[in-house]
């Protein structure tokens, strides 16, 4: 850098770190003329009305500078247009930066930034460049000193004491550290410390950034920080693995051992937060990469699991993990680990990369050892589970409880007994015993997820699973041929055989012309039906919502009669929403939002989905 520059022109970047005001101070130099493009003073504006951080630094530098004028170290102007909104949509390809090149190549000044891309343009384009290179920050975070070797997270909050959980898996102690009650200006200097070494440890990365919320992954930590509008007051959330153990430790059979070293090629890891899944995760990648010399690769947003230089971690790319799909196809690692499926789209991933024959071990949040193999059976295929899924490992109190295996075979499913009933069944059984305990199979156009001890262990008087699900099957069939009000009964008299009952003016609907339409439903479900008169029919306000899954939306189907009118959606009684209805009965939900994330998950459980009228 020339010394004795009489003309700065800074960019977003030097003005967010401070640089100026630190060149000066460093180089002392003697009453420099500082322009700040327009531009900048646009971009620090967007950023602290968002409430961001380094919008409100920005402004804080531009001040200080404005009070070194004062005191007569310096001249300020602002020079140069406002950005378009062309600008602001092509940023991400340099319009901005390019417009704050031309105030500096127009200025004959010299460009102070701290973006390596800017410099190396500006550069190329003969411009006078100041490349201010941050210092990397070596300083510890002021909240690690709530740590300590058993403390698992630490829970800091506006107007509130900090607390912490304490312990392992299992044996969890929830404490108040001290009686301090923290304010927001305090919180918001932890808050900045936090973001300012983001910017400047390259172990610390900013993993989200979104209006009201940051997680940022440094070293050990993930950090999780929201603020209003987000949340109704300022909260920073501190999570620490506290143990980091080997394979061996977990005490596992020399049988899973051998499968999880020479078989076991489609791994689901899953539990309740907190049971200790990720340190089981940790354990198994670093057994396939130092003990087999296997090639490991993770998946995560954050990047929180604590691993070894070999094993590499990829985030995100470009905000989605299909691109960094795309490219751990190119890598094929032997094995990946995905940390966490939730999402549609997390399961349509994990199971492109194991049907490309990469290695998976995907991490899911679980209350049953089933739980884990059900959500993923209603995302694919039936048959291609068990290449998807071969092995499914439940954690619970940060010991491995149970261990699943999934096959396919042909069979009558356990509770139905008519053997033209058979069909392709997908068997899980325990792995240690062989002891099969449940069975997946479709009937009717239901994937139906079945707890064989339950079909075996009802009671004479109790209905059995099967023919419960046989009701359910049949009710959905009745209902898409009479009105959606029309109250309806099925009951399950025998294993071969049910009965309807409906009011009396829709009988020959539903049995059609020459007895055809209730022949087919017959053929469906497997078990002959009788159509019967339902006494005292009543209307009732609620009823049941068909649910159509398509590749891109869930369709709620309400029927053509009730097009354009407004209904609440209700699941078991509890309310979900209020929509209008198209003018063919149907609300279409996106899927892969949270809502229909959440209506999936209803349909797993077995709860009711109703619609009300408003």
């Amino acid at each position: 850098m020339c010394i004795k520059m009489k003309c700065i022109i800074p960019d977003t970047s030097a003005v967010i770190i401070g640089a100026i005001s630190k060149i000066i101070e460093e180089e002392n130099l003697d009453y420099p003329e500082i322009i700040v493009p327009e531009t900048v003073v646009c971009e620090l504006e967007h950023q602290a009305n968002k409430n961001r951080t380094e919008g409100h630094k920005g402004l804080k530098e531009l001040q200080k500078l404005q009070t070194l004028q004062d005191n007569g170290e310096l001249a300020i102007t602002f020079k140069g247009k406002r950005p378009s909104n062309y600008d602001i949509k092509h940023a991400k390809n340099g319009e901005i930066d390019s417009i704050i090149r031309d105030i500096a190549r127009s200025e004959m000044g010299t460009l102070i930034t701290n973006d390596k891309v800017q410099a190396e343009v500006a550069k190329s384009q003969g411009i006078p460049v100041y490349y201010y290179k941050q210092t990397i920050s070596t300083k510890t975070l002021s909240i690690e000193k709530f740590f300590d070797d058993n403390t698992m997270s630490v829970h800091l909050k506006e107007n509130v004491a900090a607390m912490a959980k304490k312990g392992k898996p299992g044996n969890i102690q929830f404490e108040v550290l001290n009686e301090k009650i923290y304010t927001y200006k305090e919180l918001k200097k932890i808050m900045d410390e936090i973001l300012d070494k983001a910017n400047s440890d390259p172990k610390t990365y900013l993993e989200s950034d979104r209006e009201g919320s940051y997680v940022i992954q440094s070293r050990e930590y993930r950090i999780s920080i929201a603020y209003p509008p987000f949340s109704e007051a300022l909260e920073i959330t501190i999570v620490r693995p506290v143990a980091n153990i080997s394979l061996n430790e977990y005490d596992l059979s020399d049988k899973l051992l051998t499968r999880i070293r020479e078989n076991a090629e489609g791994i689901l890891i899953s539990g309740s937060p907190g049971a200790g899944k990720s340190t089981f995760v940790q354990a198994i990648a670093n057994y396939y990469s130092s003990k087999l010399n296997k090639i490991v690769k993770t998946m995560e947003s954050p990047r929180d699991l604590q691993l070894p230089d070999e094993i590499t971690q990829y985030a995100p790319l470009e905000g989605r993990m299909e691109n960094t799909a795309d490219v751990l196809l190119l890598v094929r690692p032997d094995y990946t680990i995905y940390d966490e499926l939730r999402k549609n789209t997390d399961f349509n991933i994990f199971a492109d990369m194991r049907l490309a024959g990469v290695g998976m071990i995907g991490v899911v949040h679980a209350t049953r050892p089933i739980d884990a193999i059900q959500r993923i059976a209603s995302r694919v295929e039936l048959g291609v589970i068990p290449s998807i899924v071969d092995t499914s490992i439940y954690i619970e109190d940060g010991e491995v409880k149970s261990v699943y295996e999934t096959k396919m075979t042909v069979k009558v499913p356990s509770g139905m007994k008519e053997a033209d009933l058979a069909r392709p069944v997908i068997e899980v059984r325990d792995f240690e015993t062989g002891t099969l305990k449940n069975e997946i199979y479709t009937y009717g156009e239901q994937t139906i997820v079945m707890d064989v001890d339950l079909v075996n262990n009802t009671g004479e008087n109790d209905k059995s699973s099967v023919d419960k699900i046989a009701e359910k099957e049949i009710l959905r069939k009745v209902k898409k041929l009479i009105p959606k009000k029309s109250r309806v009964k099925v009951e399950v008299i025998s294993p071969d055989r049910a009965n309807i009952y409906i009011p009396e003016e829709f009988i020959p609907k539903i049995i059609g012309k020459n007895g055809k339409r209730i022949a087919e439903i017959e053929e469906s479900i497997g078990i002959s039906l009788g159509v019967e008169v339902l006494e005292s029919a009543r209307n009732t306000n609620a009823f049941e919502v068909d649910i159509l899954h398509t590749k891109k939306q869930l369709i709620l189907e309400l029927g053509r009669e009730n097009g354009r009118k407004n209904f609440d959606i209700k699941v078991n009684g509890e309310y979900l929403l209020t929509a209008t209805t198209s003018k063919k009965g149907e609300i279409k939900i996106k899927r892969g939002i949270e809502l229909s994330d959440f209506i999936i998950d209803a349909i797993e459980m077995g709860l009711e989905i109703t619609a009300v009228e408003k």
